[in-house]
């Protein structure tokens, strides 16, 4: 079973807390499923954005796992901040959390997509 959306966003920002990082919940969405996307900001100004890996990404194996896939990567925060509101469009009740953090870690499981 997977863990719920509230449990995963309060260890994610304290794991981003207790390295020395910052995080914070920008948008609260449902507690039980909703969506997750990770909004990382770096210090040069630009932001990188996760969010949920799409179900034919994910093998059996993995199925209960959160899996993150990279949406924008390395781009500038206007960019970053419309992909944001046209997924808000589509699903109003995902979270939104922002960390700033010089490299993800451990912190999201990210699937790998294939190369041409």
């Amino acid at each position: 079973m997977r863990i719920r959306s509230d449990i995963f966003v309060s260890a994610l920002t304290r794991r981003v807390f207790a390295d020395g990082g910052y995080a914070a919940v920008v948008c609260k969405g449902s507690d039980a499923a909703g969506a997750i996307f990770v909004r990382q900001r770096f210090r040069d100004g630009l932001e990188t954005l996760y969010g949920p890996a799409p179900q034919m990404m994910i093998g059996e194996d993995a199925r209960d796992d959160r899996l993150f896939e990279e949406r924008v990567s390395k781009a500038d925060p206007e960019a970053t901040e419309a992909l944001i509101a046209r997924e808000m469009k589509f699903d109003s009740d995902l979270w939104l959390v922002e960390i700033e953090v010089d490299a993800i870690g451990d912190y999201l499981a990210l699937v790998t997509v294939p190369g041409p």
